[in-house]
């Protein structure tokens, strides 16, 4: 009896997950207590080589649970203290907000957006410009509103082709299906049309997802961390844009040319068509759809257009925080077109809520990092350099923290470095603007490799979409890693040629002023953290 009870609660662990990552996890919470005993330092590393091990299995097992383990674990060992990640939480209350409110209310849009996406891909059939045109339009939509918005309206857009399909596929044959088919190869037909269909959306999915920093990178409010740099180097979105243009522009030239090559050439998974039999389904739908739309459904399309337009406005003009915006969407989206009913506003929050869950688990996670110091010795490193070499290895060191952790932690962390090397004399203040340029697109850029990097990967690569197209973490790496490369290589020659001298001729055109900021730099100096 007592067998079958311990035997129960192993199956019970983790659920459904394969016997050797159970056996994993438990390892880990077996190792880290004996680990954190002789060296915390070590311990804290070993913890995020393991986190990023559980985001990496996400289709065994949503990340939450075993994440949550080595989080609570970290926290009964003294790696991080609940007041810190409480700070940690605090400190990104916003982006917490927009997930639960910004994600819902774009659920309350998806008719619209459905509608126009649906109309973009039937009626452009070239893969290489539909491709440009999602990776373009999440890198434009992304300079002036949140990366997370983006992803999640890209989101939205790709699960609603994906249940179109799925409805008409699931259902029965139609009739030129049985012209001289028989059903064995009528399903492996069916087969072969899904996983084509699942290809060609992971295309998309993955060009939006790099467009969302192609444009985060370029703009003050693209990312949460570009904020905290301009706000340190008292830049206003002008002055941001221009001394981040030497750097930005050619990366996104770069990006699209790739985004055109990947599609050409097939490369890294690239290239998938839309099956003829997948593009007949959509295009029957939008026929359908336009054929039996009513009139109280072009009212909540208006509605919704509207909506939209009030979400972008407020958005780029930074009305109010981003979740509050959110919010504000779901009450106008749901009022003027008649939901009212409880049961029915709580699906909007089933796609976000688990994803902020994992988040805030991250931010214990992150509070590990900064009780134990983890990125010091890379600072201190960083710092040991001078002038250009020192945009280099800032630009660097930047680029492969964002890889293994949230690069708003990152980019905050280095500017509050870098405003102490200021005050102290460490630095001018001219190396200084240089120095915030490295460190806005050593974040945004190269992050993109991995989904730990950027909370609109992380969305993506946990949200219900990526299972349905079969998405995972290594998938993604494998698919990001040509814009990894080529946003790299061509940001270090950009650094490296451009930088400096388009600076100088800004200064000298007069669009650049030479404003002292060393009192900004002294009442700063504290930094995020």
């Amino acid at each position: 009896m007592a067998s079958s009870v311990q035997k129960a609660f192993f199956a019970n662990f983790l659920g459904n997950a394969p016997l050797w990552y159970k056996q994993a996890i438990i390892l880990f919470l077996v190792v880290n207590p004996i680990v954190a005993s002789i060296d915390p330092f070590i311990a804290g590393w070993l913890l995020i080589a393991e986190f990023i091990f559980t985001l990496a299995m996400a289709l065994k097992c949503y990340p939450l649970q075993p994440g949550g383990l080595l989080a609570m674990e970290a926290v009964f060992l003294g790696l991080a203290s609940p007041e810190v990640v409480m700070h940690e939480i605090s400190a990104n209350i916003e982006v917490i907000l927009l997930l639960i409110f910004m994600v819902a209310g774009i659920y309350f849009m998806k008719q619209l957006l459905l509608y126009i996406f649906t109309k973009l891909l039937v009626k452009v059939r070239s893969k290489a410009l539909l491709s440009l045109s999602f990776c373009f339009a999440s890198a434009f939509l992304s300079a002036f509103l949140d990366a997370l918005t983006v992803i999640a309206v890209v989101i939205a857009v790709a699960t609603g082709f994906y249940a179109i399909y799925h409805k008409v596929a699931s259902g029965k044959p139609t009739d030129h299906d049985h012209d001289h088919t028989s059903d064995d190869e009528l399903k492996q037909q069916h087969r072969d049309e899904l996983e084509e269909f699942r290809a060609f959306l992971r295309n998309l999915m993955m060009h939006a997802g790099v467009g969302t920093a192609l444009g985060g990178v370029c703009t003050q409010v693209g990312e949460p961390q570009n904020l905290i740099i301009a706000a340190a180097a008292q830049w206003d979105f002008i002055e941001f844009f221009l001394r981040m243009s030497a750097i930005t522009m050619p990366t996104l030239v770069a990006g699209l040319i790739t985004c055109f090559a990947l599609e050409k050439l097939g490369w890294f998974g690239y290239g998938a068509k839309l099956p003829t039999a997948v593009h007949t389904i959509l295009a029957d739908f939008d026929a359908k759809s336009d054929r039996e739309r009513t009139a109280k459904d072009r009212a909540a399309l208006i509605v919704q257009g509207l909506v939209g337009l009030w979400l972008v406005i407020a958005l780029a003009m930074h009305l109010a925080a981003v979740g509050l915006i959110g919010l504000s969407i779901i009450v106008l989206a749901t009022a003027f077109t008649g939901i009212v009913e409880e049961h029915r506003l709580g699906h909007a929050f089933e796609e976000a809520l688990p994803f902020t869950a994992l988040l805030t688990v991250f931010f214990a996670i992150v509070a590990v990092i900064i009780q134990q110091d983890l990125f010091a010795p890379v600072i201190q490193y960083v710092l040991s350099f001078d002038g250009r070499e020192q945009l280099f290895g800032v630009f660097v060191a930047n680029g492969l923290l964002s890889m293994i952790s949230d690069n708003v932690f990152v980019g905050t962390v280095y500017i509050s470095e870098m405003v102490d090397a200021l005050k102290e004399g460490a630095i001018d203040q001219d190396q200084f603007f240089l120095l915030a340029v490295a460190i806005n697109t050593g974040t945004n850029l190269p992050s993109v490799a991995t989904p730990n990097g950027q909370a609109a990967f992380l969305f993506l690569l946990t949200s219900a979409v990526a299972p349905l197209i079969r998405l995972s973490y290594g998938r993604m790496v494998w698919m990001a890693l040509p814009y990894t490369i080529v946003l790299i290589i061509v940001s270090l020659i950009a650094t490296e040629l451009f930088l400096m001298p388009v600076t100088d001729w800004m200064y000298n055109a007069g669009w650049l002023s030479h404003h002292n900021i060393l009192e900004a730099a002294t009442s700063a100096g504290g930094g995020h953290h």
